[in-house]
């Protein structure tokens, strides 16, 4: 079960409908990173100091595998971070349904009231996942989220403007979040040293996000490019930060492959060594239902599923 906080301040606020107009040259919004050490994820706060309002991108629910246990300890550490900035939370995002953590937005939503969105081709990922999990009438609507996001949708955190970009290969719906200066790519980019993201998993293609890693880098070259993960190479310590223009210029991956043609073989070959995520089988089910638990069953446990052979 998961914990709650009878006590703790609500920190919502009803987020803006509408067209904003989008100026992302003049906004620079503050960026905090947490960074999990057992996923490799990194979470974000991201701030707009002149309404001291925020998004949460990409929260971690915690989950042992071992002995079955979840807890809050990380989403909890957001909502303070939120608390002692003196913030207010507008929007919980997710990037894309996570294969390696569960996602906090439900947790999330319930603590703050605010509403929780992802990319409108999440029901793409929930119509294939059903169907791998056998779940019949599980609802493939993307009615988990608050707001489903189209490509090209424009909404404000604060007063900072945020569009939308699509960025499939890893997965169906991943999507980037272009928040003023600042773009979150999740598992598209890593950090220059680490390279790009896998696209084997199902629904994945190195060719799509070939071209999705292509529109962010059309973006200008001084925007700074947050990642969801940092596998920290070498032994270094855990970085999420960069720009397009240093992608450009030093990504392992881009350097290597200059073309579509050769990032795709190079890619592939890279997946073709690479075991699965030890998560993946866990957190899709909770993930495709938006950070939801399976429901107590009648001895007032949660269960999780495991397709057999499934991958």
């Amino acid at each position: 079960m998961l914990s709650s906080d009878a006590g703790r301040e609500n920190h919502s606020c009803r987020p803006r409908v509408g067209k904003p107009k989008l100026d992302l040259a003049l906004a620079k919004p503050q960026v905090s990173g947490f960074y999990d050490k057992p996923t490799g994820a990194i979470q974000y706060v991201v701030a707009d100091l002149a309404t001291k309002r925020c998004a949460i991108i990409d929260p971690i629910l915690d989950f042992d595998e071992r002995s079955g246990a979840t807890a809050t300890k990380s989403a909890d550490a957001l909502l303070d971070f939120v608390s002692e900035q003196g913030l207010s939370v507008e929007w919980i995002l997710d990037t894309h349904p996570h294969a390696d953590h569960f996602s906090a937005a439900h947790y999330l939503k319930e603590q703050t009231g605010a509403p929780t969105g992802i990319g409108d081709r999440v029901v793409e990922v929930q119509k294939l996942w059903k169907a791998i999990y056998n779940w019949p009438d599980f609802p493939a609507d993307g009615s988990q989220w608050d707001r489903l996001f189209a490509e090209g949708e424009a909404f404000l955190v604060g007063t900072l403007p945020v569009k939308v970009l699509f960025s499939p290969g890893h997965t169906l719906a991943s999507i980037t979040y272009v928040i003023g200066d600042a773009a979150f790519v999740h598992d598209t980019l890593f950090v220059p040293d680490s390279g790009t993201a896998r696209a084997d998993f199902p629904g994945g293609s190195a060719a799509r996000l070939w071209h999705s890693i292509q529109g962010i880098l059309a973006l200008p070259d001084e925007t700074r490019v947050f990642v969801g993960h940092d596998y920290q190479p070498g032994g270094r310590e855990p970085l999420w930060e960069s720009t397009v223009a240093v992608q450009k210029a030093t990504n392992i991956h881009l350097v290597a492959a200059r073309s579509e043609a050769e990032f795709v073989a190079l890619r592939e070959a890279r997946d073709r060594t690479l075991p699965m995520p030890r998560l993946i089988l866990h957190a899709l089910q909770v993930n495709m239902n938006g950070g939801r638990l399976p429901e107590p069953e009648a001895n007032g446990r949660r269960y999780l599923k495991f397709p057999l052979d499934g991958l």
